[in-house]
């Protein structure tokens, strides 16, 4: 190969990175949440400075909340 080629690829897979990585801190926990009737940006924070593992189990073990008071 020459080296056009291996920068194509080597852009190609560093897009690929890029997206997943957002997808599993950002995108992921914030449908995750709003679906559940969380808060998005909170468990955005909480997936960024703890982990994305950790916060996608935390949402899925908490559950749905329910209304709130002035529901």
């Amino acid at each position: 190969m020459n080296n056009a080629a291996d920068a194509a690829v080597i852009i190609g897979l560093s897009l690929v990175v890029l997206i997943g990585t957002v997808w599993l801190y950002i995108i992921l926990p914030a449908q995750m949440a709003r679906s559940r009737n969380r808060s998005v940006f909170g468990w955005i924070l909480i997936s960024l400075i703890v982990s994305p593992a950790l916060s996608l189990l935390a949402l899925l073990y908490l559950g749905r909340r329910g209304p709130g008071p002035d529901a």
